[in-house]
């Protein structure tokens, strides 16, 4: 648990432009792309800190920020009366001149008066762009029993996998003795063939060692923690790596992944993850009440279900379905579906309209779109491929459609 004297500040870094999430980071940034039947990517990095007891919350933006800036208005007020309880969005400062953020590293440089300011003993660093659910007071406790200066959340991925993360090594205590940021030929781990250790993005910091070293970063032109600041630091001080298979929650289902984590950074990932929710026992249960993910509070009506055929589906609020067929699918809130429609293992993003006779498979359908009557998107490759965007495994992505009126959305 986290001890009265410590006063732990988490630096959520939501900046993320999520190219390889293209078409869908389009028009906002990678955090702020819906996951699930009502969430955000970045509800999960929150609703983990909140959960932890962690309530001094800093969000780092940058990249087509005002949805997500909206989202986190709207949904993440912790409390007016608490001064340590804020989830505070912090855009570029430019304090050191019209510069960006120019990497993770630097983007907490040019915030290290919030750290000062808060008289922080640790600083939790993470980022916002992936899906999981984590006891970070876990975290702190491994980090204080290996007396670290740094520890690093880890997780074990297919090499395959690998090139896009930092790869470390660990000695038997798990003090780190190598790493290597996104290797194009990552080493295994010794007693996990097949397998890297890879950095999960998420760090610990004593605060003043975070300090310290970010000044000498910038005074050296580094500006990343994975290329740059980590490696450095593994050379003077105690840089651990936190094995994150190891963390438990309360409240999971024996059939869940008891450590769920994925990386959600390329639309065949980012679609797995979402067919993670469904089904019985599904790989990740997103209703726990002893871990709740929370999100914006929607103050719309249910939705409203006529001669429907719903099997395996989540479907959102303040929707309007008629005699139609949802299979597998993840239904996000006021979406219309006419009558005679089909949707197959797929996810209809909020505000869509499917009209009579339409038939949809294997797709990601962005906000706003309307379908036309009759219309088949996920069943002819070429012909799909000439309008949208299709992922390697055959996923059909059509990006987010323009504003339209909704008095008239479902005839």
């Amino acid at each position: 648990m986290i001890t009265r004297n410590e006063n732990v500040l988490a630096m959520v870094l939501a900046g993320g432009e999520g190219t390889r999430l293209s078409p869908l980071t389009v028009p906002r940034s990678k955090p702020a792309v819906p996951f699930g039947g009502r969430y955000r990517i970045v509800d999960f990095v929150l609703s983990n800190l909140v959960n932890s007891g962690i309530y001094s919350i800093y969000v780092l933006v940058q990249y087509k920020s005002q949805s997500l800036i909206e989202h986190i208005r709207n949904g993440w007020v912790l409390s007016p009366i608490f001064p340590r309880h804020f989830v505070t969005v912090v855009p570029p400062q430019m304090r050191e001149g019209p510069e960006w953020f120019q990497g993770t590293a630097d983007a907490i440089y040019q915030n290290i008066n919030l750290i000062r300011d808060a008289r922080a003993t640790l600083v939790a660093v993470f980022g916002a762009d992936h899906v999981y659910r984590m006891d970070v007071r876990q975290m702190i406790e491994a980090h204080r029993a290996n007396k670290a200066d740094v520890s690093v959340a880890a997780v074990p991925v297919k090499r395959e996998q690998a090139q896009g993360f930092g790869i470390m090594g660990v000695a038997q205590d798990g003090r780190i003795t190598s790493w290597v940021e996104k290797p194009k030929d990552p080493p295994e781990m010794p007693d996990r063939p097949g397998y890297a250790l890879a950095s999960t993005g998420n760090y610990l910091f004593d605060a003043e060692v975070l300090i310290e070293a970010l000044i000498a970063a910038k005074q050296r032109g580094e500006k990343d923690f994975g290329h740059d600041v980590i490696p450095t630091l593994m050379k003077t001080h105690r840089v651990y790596a936190y094995d994150f298979s190891k963390n438990r929650i309360p409240g999971v289902r024996p059939y869940e992944e008891p450590a769920y984590w994925r990386d959600v950074g390329t639309l065949d990932a980012y679609y797995d993850a979402n067919m993670d929710t469904l089904g019985p026992e599904p790989r990740l249960q997103l209703f726990n009440r002893q871990w709740q993910i929370r999100s914006s509070n929607y103050q719309g009506p249910p939705a409203s279900l006529f001669d429907t055929r719903v099997e395996n589906s989540h479907i959102g609020a303040g929707g309007r379905y008629g005699r139609c067929t949802i299979r597998n699918s993840i239904i996000r809130r006021e979406v219309s579906i006419a009558d005679d429609v089909v949707v197959e293992d797929s996810i209809i993003m909020d505000y869509c309209v499917i009209s009579r006779g339409a038939r949809i498979r294997r797709a990601i359908i962005d906000r706003y779109n309307i379908i036309g009557e009759g219309e088949r998107i996920g069943y002819d490759r070429a012909a799909d491929a000439a309008r949208y965007h299709v992922t390697e495994s055959g996923i059909v992505v059509v990006p987010m459609a323009e504003i339209m009126s909704r008095a008239d959305a479902y005839e």
